[in-house]
C-alpha cells in the first residue's frame, strides 16, 4: 500500500510498466501459454477422487446374467426399425409393457430454418417413447434416466435391446429407491429436446409436442447409451454439454471406479490412459487429451443427447462403445454389469451430485486439472490488455511534447467526445444483432431472386453483413468531431481494450475454454495494433 501511496513511488511504478510495457505483454502472453500446457503434465494434477460417500464402488455387486438375451432383442429391433422405415413405436410399447413398465408415448415436430443434409426435409416428425419403473420402496420424488437414441440405418440397435434388457432385469429387483425412466428418443437432440420441454413443462425452443401422460419423481441423473456393436473393445465416456456445461465430476469418477472394478477399457476423448506419464510421448498423449477436451467445450454444441440434461441442472453422461482393432473384447453382459453397478450406486443419493467439481479440465479419467489450476493460465492474458489500457492511459494524461525552443506544440489537440468514441462501439454490436438475425430472415428472399440454396442464402447473406459492418466503423471518423486526431484513436483503443478485457472475463467464467482459446487469437491483435490518425484524415485535418 505504501507503494501505491507515495506519489513519487506510483509514478516510477507506472514509468516502468509504461517502459517495459511490450517485453512484460509478450512475457506475459508466453507465460499463459505454457501454464495452460503445462497443466497436463501428471504431477501438476489432480488425482480423482470420489468426494460423494453413498457412491463407493465397492459396496454393491452386479449380476446382470442377460447380455446375449439383449442383442437378440436388438437385432429384433433392427429387424422392426427397417420394416417400418423409422422408430418401430408399436412394438417397442408391447415391448417395455411386457416388461412390467408403465408405457408412455410424446409426438414432436420441428421445423427447421433450412432443409437438413440428408433427406432435403423442412419439418422434422417424430415419437419418443418411454417406460417408467416405479420405486417400490420409496415415495416415486426422484428419478433416474437411461435413454438410447433410435438412428437410422444400423446404428445404435445393440444399445436399445440393451437399454429393453435391463428394463426386464431391473423389474425384478426390490431395492429401488427412485423411479428408473427407460427412454428411446426419435431423432436424437430434437426428440431429447421435446421430452425434456414436455417433462419439465417448459418450452424454450418453440417446437411443438404433445403433453407426457406419465412422470416420474425429480431427474437426479441420466445416462445416455450408444452400442452399434455386439462386442466392444473400451467405453467412451463424452461430458461435454451445451456452452461447454460438464457434469459433476463424481458421474466421471463413478465411471471410471467400476471400469476399473469389472475390468473394462475406458476412454476419454477416444484416447486410453497411459502410464508413462514421465515421458515425451506420454505428456503429449496427455496434452492431445486435454485439448480435445478443450475445443469440444469450446465449441459450445452438445456432443450427445446427456448435453441436453445439463441446461436442467441434471448430472449427465454419454457412455459411447468403441469397436476398434484391439484385441481387448467386452460383450454386453459385461456392459450391462456396468450399468447395473451405476443405477444402483446412483439409487443410493440422498441429494444431488454437488460435493465434487463443475469446472474442469481432464487429461485422462485418472487425473483432472480444477478451475483453481487453469485459471492463472487466462489471468496472464487478460493482464495483457490492463497493461496496454494503463500504457495508453498514461500517453492520454501525459502533457504534448515540447519543441526546441521549449515550448509547447502549437498544434491544437480537439478532445474526443463521447459520441465519437461510443458510435463504432455501437455499429460493431449492431453487426452483431444483424448477423444473428439478418441471415434468416433473408434467407426466403435470396431463394427467390438469385439461384441459390438455402443454406448458400444464410452463408452469402452473413459474408455481406460481415463485410458491410468492417466498413462502417472506418468511416465515422468523417461525420464525428474528434475522431480523426492521434488522441480520438487511443482514446477509442482504450475503451475497445477495457471492453474487449471485460467480456474475455465474462465469456471465461462460463465456458473457459471458449474465453482462452479467443484471449489466445484477440488478445495479440488487441494489444500490438498501434492507433494512427489515416492519410486521409490528416489531409482533412
Amino acid at each position: 500500500m505504501g507503494l501505491l501511496s507515495d506519489p513519487n513511488r506510483r509514478r516510477a511504478l507506472i514509468g516502468l510498466l509504461t517502459r517495459l510495457n511490450a517485453p512484460i505483454c509478450v512475457l506475459c502472453y508466453m507465460a499463459g501459454v505454457a501454464w495452460f500446457m503445462g497443466l497436463a503434465f501428471e504431477p501438476f494434477t489432480l488425482r480423482t477422487y470420489m468426494s460423494e460417500n453413498a457412491m463407493g464402488s465397492t459396496m454393491v455387486e452386479e449380476h446382470f446374467p442377460a447380455g446375449e438375451r439383449a442383442l437378440a432383442t436388438g437385432r429384433e429391433f433392427s429387424a422392426h426399425k427397417k420394416k417400418t422405415g423409422g422408430m418401430p413405436v408399436d412394438w417397442l410399447v408391447r415391448t417395455m409393457q411386457s416388461r412390467g413398465l408403465e408405457v408412455f408415448t410424446q409426438r414432436f415436430s420441428r421445423r427447421l430454418p433450412f432443409p437438413d443434409e440428408d433427406k432435403e426435409r423442412y419439418m422434422v416428425k417424430g415419437t419418443n417413447v418411454y417406460g417408467i419403473l416405479r420405486a417400490p420402496r420409496a415415495p416415486r420424488t426422484e428419478a433416474l434416466v437411461l435413454s438410447a437414441p433410435c438412428t437410422a440405418g444400423d446404428h445404435n440397435n445393440q444399445a436399445v435391446g440393451l437399454l429393453l434388457g435391463l428394463a426386464q432385469y431391473f423389474r425384478n429387483q426390490v431395492f429401488w429407491a427412485k423411479d428408473i425412466i427407460f427412454l428411446v428418443n426419435e431423432h436424437d437432440l430434437i426428440g431429447m429436446q421435446a421430452w425434456l420441454e414436455g417433462y419439465h413443462h417448459t418450452n424454450t425452443t418453440g417446437m411443438d409436442w404433445s403433453p407426457l401422460q406419465g412422470r416420474g419423481g425429480s431427474i437426479q441423473a441420466a445416462l445416455s447409451l450408444e452400442l452399434s456393436s455386439d462386442v466392444v473393445t473400451s467405453l467412451d465416456l463424452v461430458l461435454e454439454g451445451l456452452n461447454g456445461q460438464l457434469p459433476n465430476l463424481d458421474l466421471a469418477n463413478l465411471f471410471y471406479a467400476f471400469c476399473q472394478k469389472i475390468g473394462v477399457l475406458c476412454t476419454t476423448q477416444g484416447k486410453l490412459q497411459r502410464s508413462d506419464w514421465d515421458s515425451v510421448s506420454g505428456y503429449s498423449h496427455a496434452v492431445q487429451t486435454m485439448m480435445l477436451m478443450a475445443m469440444k467445450q469450446a465449441s459450445g454444441r452438445a456432443w450427445g443427447d446427456h448435453g441436453l440434461f445439463l441446461r436442467y441442472h441434471i448430472e449427465a453422461a454419454t457412455i459411447k462403445g468403441i469397436n476398434s482393432f484391439r484385441q481387448y473384447k467386452t460383450d454386453a453382459t459385461t456392459v450391462g454389469r456396468l450399468l447395473e453397478g451405476m443405477y444402483r450406486k446412483l439409487n443410493n443419493l440422498l441429494e444431488r451430485l454437488h460435493q465434487s467439481y463443475f469446472f474442469y479440465l481432464m487429461s485422462s479419467l485418472s487425473h483432472f486439472v480444477s478451475i483453481g489450476y487453469y485459471m492463472p493460465a487466462f489471468g496472464l492474458l487478460g493482464v495483457i490488455l490492463l497493461l496496454r489500457a494503463l500504457d495508453l492511459w498514461v500517453q492520454l494524461a501525459s502533457p504534448p511534447p515540447r519543441t526546441e525552443e521549449g515550448a509547447a506544440d502549437a498544434e491544437p489537440i480537439s478532445s474526443p467526445g463521447v459520441l465519437s468514441v461510443l458510435t463504432p462501439l455501437v455499429i460493431s454490436h449492431l453487426t452483431g444483432v444483424a448477423l444473428y438475425t439478418l441471415p434468416i430472415h433473408f434467407q426466403e428472399m435470396a431463394v427467390e431472386h438469385f439461384p441459390v440454396s438455402e443454406t448458400e442464402a444464410v452463408v452469402l447473406t452473413a459474408i455481406a453483413v460481415y463485410t458491410a459492418g468492417l466498413a462502417l466503423p472506418h468511416n465515422t471518423h468523417r461525420l464525428l468531431t474528434g475522431q480523426g486526431t492521434e488522441q480520438g484513436w487511443k482514446v477509442l483503443k482504450l475503451v475497445a481494450v477495457l471492453y474487449l478485457a471485460v467480456l474475455l472475463g465474462c465469456t471465461a467464467l462460463i465456458n473457459f475454454s471458449l474465453g482462452f482459446i479467443l484471449a489466445l487469437t484477440l488478445v495479440p491483435v488487441a494489444a500490438f495494433v498501434t492507433p494512427h490518425v489515416p492519410k486521409s484524415c490528416r489531409r482533412c485535418l
